[in-house]
């Protein structure tokens, strides 16, 4: 049991996890964006390379299931406190996506009272995410007024925006999934 917890894309997300308080450090305490870019980047490649090597190597596991959705919220999340703390986003582009998250986790607790396991991740939750995650390192790069910066902002703008939908989109399907699912069990005659 404990072989198949310990496999390489479990090690990748775990990584990842423990890569979320130094990120937040290097955007809050010294400042080093290009430190903390490229960390994001890194953890968006290996959230990518964990799920093509847990399909590759036949090593999906349960702990996977949890851990990966786990690392890639707590990233946004992270991400999003950081970005309004340095005022690189607006708080009306936070509070929908953390409202979001809260009415997710909601979801999650009614589903396991009621016996359910979490919901499939949705394509338009992995879409979400993908986009997000390229959205957060050219916001980084925004930053200043360097030639860089300049030609970033409109893709990071766009990026941020499709990602917010994508983002609030799915976690709407998770609340319709929630529904179905707990009336579907209580329409279930229990024998």
């Amino acid at each position: 049991m404990l072989r198949q917890a310990l496999n390489i894309p479990n090690l990748l997300s775990l990584l990842r996890l423990a890569g979320v308080p130094v990120f937040l450090w290097l955007l809050l305490g010294p400042r080093e964006d290009g430190w903390a870019l490229a960390l994001l980047v890194f953890s968006a490649l290996t959230d990518w390379l964990d799920g093509k090597l847990a399909r590759w190597l036949n090593q999906m596991s349960r702990l996977g299931q949890l851990l990966d959705p786990a690392a890639d919220r707590l990233y946004i999340a992270a991400t999003l406190v950081a970005f309004l703390v340095r005022g690189i986003v607006p708080w009306w582009v936070v509070a929908p996506l953390v409202l979001r998250e809260l009415v997710v986790g909601v979801c999650l607790v009614v589903l396991r009272r009621h016996g359910f396991l979490p919901p499939d991740v949705t394509y338009a939750g992995k879409a979400a995410t993908f986009v997000l995650m390229y959205a957060f390192p050219l916001l980084l790069l925004t930053q200043g007024g360097s030639a860089v910066a300049a030609v970033a902002r409109p893709f990071a703008y766009a990026f941020t925006a499709w990602g917010c939908v994508l983002y609030l989109w799915s976690g709407a399907l998770y609340v319709i999934q929630t529904i179905s699912a707990v009336r579907g069990a209580a329409r279930t005659p229990v024998m």
